[in-house]
């Protein structure tokens, strides 16, 4: 399976984005994950009238990945529907870390795909192992 490009990877989270429940914010997210077996997985924010409950499109897509099986991501994207740049939250970054400490995370900027090391975002990363 060839893995999807960093551009792709990015249609493919605004696409997910699409998907978005964000009836409060209307800030509608979505993600695009690589597991390790080159299988790609969606997620897209769902919010919550109890603003706690609500969750990233980063984790439900990584929760989709690792619930299907995967035990590792090696990249994911993350997209706004309305084409704005955005990078992952604290929360996020920590949750990519416990699946994929060498992923890659590609966000748009300046209108195209921009990739970081998941060092570069959360260069200390908290693990009980």
């Amino acid at each position: 399976m060839t893995e999807p490009s960093d551009e792709e990877l990015i249609r493919l989270a605004e696409n997910a984005a699409s998907k978005a429940y964000a009836p409060y914010s209307n800030y509608r997210v979505g993600s695009a994950v690589v597991g390790r077996s080159g299988r790609v997985y969606f997620g897209a924010n769902v919010e919550n009238a109890s603003y706690g409950l609500s969750i990233c499109a980063e984790r439900v897509a990584i929760f989709n990945a690792v619930s299907s099986g995967e035990n590792e991501i090696v990249k994911i994207a993350v997209a706004r529907a309305d084409g704005g740049e955005i990078v992952p939250c604290g929360a996020c970054r920590q949750v990519i870390a416990e699946f994929g400490e060498k992923a890659v995370v590609i966000v748009k900027s300046e209108g195209k795909a921009k990739r970081f090391q998941l060092r570069e975002l959360l260069p200390d990363i908290f693990r009980l192992r």
